[in-house]
């Protein structure tokens, strides 16, 4: 796992600082910033620009201190769906929750939560009483009459006037969300509409981070964006407008451009004025470019996330939750990059590992990139899944403990398997998230298991892969470790459960 750092916070923080003043200062009343991608625990970002801090944004809200106020917006259908956030495994109403903790742990004020394209689904108003019982105000928005087509109703009492209008009292309120799709926009929108017919001058701005606009068109940190957003159809280009108004050549993508006449006429219809923006480009605040300092190093972090991506939506095929074109989409991002999936350094080693195992069980194999470099495997065994086996021999490696010597015995291991026979289910073999808890009660009395466990964090950020999807409890134990996995699109067994 490379160290090298690609990304400087500090000029990245100074930068988008200083454009967010800027923009403020262009409107006598509030600016409503939408922030695009995810406000906290940014990980794409992190793994396409190392260094990057994941929760920079949050850092830069602070900085601003009692300037600024948040709203939380969420879709009532990703409700309704039990949508799951894909990097924490919980849904999006418990990712926004979550999010709201965090927000108050560190003096951020959530002036109230909105219910999107609110039509009275039943876990939405499971999910309004709970926010409402726990004195959290919650606003409801149903969907906008004449939206896209008809202006003259979207900005009318009966358009954007039917929706509940957020209190604020800071110059800027920053409108974010858990998800692509959330609402975010409209309540910007409905929020300015309800101001301009108090008198207030508001505007809207958006806080970008990718495609990073003033990068070339097919760098790869702008192609890992495309592909992490495969699923959603998004595809970068030349912003025709910006092109257009200024002869510059700036990068942007294709539901912003397409978006942009008809929200430069919604502007112009609330405010009575010229738009204040000629491009996509122009709304948005991105000096991502600007803490960029080293461009070979983010390309090459940018060309492993593809590489996972494929990996991901891969498996997501396999499980019929995404279609053929999406896994295509990222094929040809491959192709055009001149990479192919076993350009990520833990794949080759993976599937030799699962060559080796023994003969009468699920050929499973697992490889960790080390922090200070080299790899580890692992590979399935009666006793223990390959990601089990990964993760001991990690820190063993890490620690510097001899192979001979067990961080679990045996006989700790069969009586865990047959506790699990006991209860109901069958002897297998024990899963990562199992072995954790079976090395801290066992650190207790042996001093190598104890040194041992202190590596484990040293495993966040590392990459992984693993030649077959792995089951919950492994999945669930990676997570935690905080470790960047891949898997091949198969099943270690021809059972249609994997529980």
């Amino acid at each position: 796992m490379s160290s090298a750092i690609g990304f400087d916070n500090e000029k990245y923080l100074a930068e988008q600082t200083g454009e967010i003043f800027s923009r403020l200062k262009r409107f006598s009343g509030r600016l409503y910033l939408e922030f695009g991608g995810k406000l906290m625990f940014d990980q794409h970002a992190a793994r396409v620009l190392p260094g990057y801090d994941s929760n920079v944004k949050l850092r830069l809200l602070q900085e601003l201190g009692d300037r600024v106020e948040i709203i939380l917006c969420i879709y009532a259908g990703d409700i309704e769906k039990r949508k799951i956030r894909g990097d924490f495994g919980i849904s999006y109403d418990a990712d926004a929750m979550r999010l709201m903790d965090e927000l108050r742990h560190r003096g951020l004020s959530v002036c109230g939560v909105v219910v999107t394209r609110y039509s009275g689904q039943p876990a939405a108003d499971v999910f309004r009483k709970r926010l409402d019982r726990s004195g959290i105000p919650v606003y409801l928005h149903p969907p906008t009459r004449g939206y896209p087509t008809d202006i003259d109703l979207v900005v009318s009492p009966e358009g954007y006037g039917r929706h509940d209008h957020v209190r604020v009292s800071k110059p800027l309120v920053v409108v974010t969300g858990p998800g692509p799709g959330s609402g975010k926009l409209a309540t910007c929108l409905s929020q300015m509409y309800h101001d301009h017919r108090m008198g207030l001058d508001s505007g809207y701005a958006k806080f970008e981070t990718f495609p990073v606009f003033d990068l070339p068109l097919k760098h790869p940190v702008n192609a890992a964006y495309e592909a992490a957003t495969a699923e959603l159809g998004d595809i970068n280009l030349i912003d025709p407008y910006h092109l257009e108004a200024y002869g510059l050549p700036v990068v942007n993508y294709n539901r912003d451009v397409e978006a942009f006449p008809l929200l430069k006429r919604i502007f112009e219809r609330i405010t009575g004025a010229d738009s204040p923006y000629a491009s996509p480009t122009d709304m948005g605040v991105n000096r991502v470019g600007a803490g960029i300092v080293s461009d070979q190093v983010v390309r090459e972090a940018s060309l492993q996330e593809m590489i996972r991506r494929y990996f991901r939506y891969r498996c997501e095929y396999l499980m019929g939750l995404v279609e053929e074109k999406t896994l295509q989409k990222v094929e040809l991002l491959l192709n055009d990059h001149g990479i192919t999936p076993e350009h990520r350094s833990v794949v080759p080693p993976a599937r030799a590992a699962a060559g080796a195992c023994h003969e009468g069980f699920a050929r499973t194999g697992a490889a960790l990139e080390l922090p200070g470099g080299g790899i580890v495997t692992g590979k399935n065994s009666p006793l223990m899944t390959a990601s089990s086996a990964l993760v001991i021999n990690a820190i063993k490696k890490l620690a510097g403990i001899p192979d001979r010597i067990h961080l679990l015995t045996p006989e700790t291991i069969d009586s865990i398997r047959h506790l699990k026979e006991t209860l109901g289910g069958e002897a297998a073999c024990l899963t990562l998230d199992e072995v954790l808890i079976a090395l801290g009660i066992s650190a207790t009395h042996s001093p190598a298991t104890q040194e041992a466990l202190g590596f484990l964090p040293g495993l966040r950020g590392t990459e992984a892969h693993i030649t077959h999807i792995p089951a919950p409890g492994d999945e669930i134990g990676l997570r935690k470790l905080g470790v960047n996995l891949t898997t091949d699109a198969s099943f270690d067994s021809d059972n249609l459960f994997n529980g």
